[in-house]
């Protein structure tokens, strides 16, 4: 019985830290999103809401390489941010929808994954 506590609380503390990491993508992106928005730093509510943004995220990165190895948290808040800020320019803000945009995504995509499969321990 102590073990499947044992086992359940380090399950609950994995996938608290995980949030924390989800939570700094898309905080991330957020901020990603208003920087464009801010138009070159000449509006000033998408430019404060962009340095809010960043900050937040930088914050939940933080929390998270507490429980995740940095190289892995890092790609993987990279990566994915990327990944989603680029179907945000493609959907939102127009931007040209390629074949070797979206192979290019696939790409970082599977880096990522190839970097989670690294740090996993035996």
């Amino acid at each position: 019985m102590v073990g499947i506590l044992a086992i359940q609380t380090k399950l609950r503390c994995f996938m608290y830290h995980w949030g924390i990491l989800s939570a700094a993508i898309f905080l991330e992106v957020a901020g990603t999103t208003a920087m464009k928005l801010s138009d070159g730093f000449s509006k000033l509510t998408p430019t404060a809401l962009m340095i809010v943004l960043y900050a937040a995220s930088f914050t939940a990165l933080a929390f998270a390489i507490k429980k995740i190895e940095v190289s892995v948290a890092y790609a993987v808040w990279s990566g994915a941010g990327t990944a989603l800020i680029a179907a945000v320019g493609m959907m939102y803000f127009r931007e040209a929808f390629t074949l070797l945009k979206v192979f290019s995504i696939f790409l970082i995509i599977a880096g990522v994954f190839g970097l989670n499969l690294a740090g996993v321990k035996n």
